[in-house]
């Protein structure tokens, strides 16, 4: 998927996202500070219904939010920023893992740091600043092993 968008077009972004990539689970977010990776994922928990507040875990490292499942229960997004991390062992002790194989959707933003640990099919999202206040998002497999 590619795409340039605006502010104004980020919920049909989403919205697009989500219809490329229904059943995935774990996306890594790269781009430069700045470059929208929170303002993104915000935007694609609104569009699957989150009620939670979102924000950044910069400091709290993972945050869980909640979201009406596929068949009528509750589903659970994790929202990892491994940014403060020094070392992947730091990221194991935060209980990286368990969100990462757990089934449930999962967006890690800086995941340099867990490059081992991410599943085969994990999605990479890149979110890069344009000209004119838009973005240039591209997501699709990269994490082969």
């Amino acid at each position: 998927m590619e795409r340039i968008f605006t502010q104004e077009e980020l919920p049909e972004t989403a919205r697009l996202f989500w219809e490329k990539f229904p059943d995935t689970a774990v996306f890594a977010f790269d781009g430069q500070m700045g470059a929208g990776k929170t303002t993104f994922i915000k935007a694609l928990c609104t569009a699957k219904a989150v009620q939670d507040v979102t924000s950044s875990p910069t400091f709290s490292i993972i945050n869980e939010y909640h979201y009406p499942g596929p068949s009528g229960g509750e589903a659970r997004i994790y929202h990892l920023d491994l940014y403060r991390l020094r070392n992947e062992q730091e990221a194991l002790d935060a209980g990286v893992e368990d969100c990462l194989y757990g089934g449930d959707v999962c967006f890690v933003e800086w995941p340099g740091i867990v490059t081992s640990l991410l599943p085969a099919d994990t999605v990479l999202v890149q979110l890069e600043t344009l000209p004119d206040q838009k973005r240039l998002l591209r997501a699709g497999p990269a994490f082969r092993k």
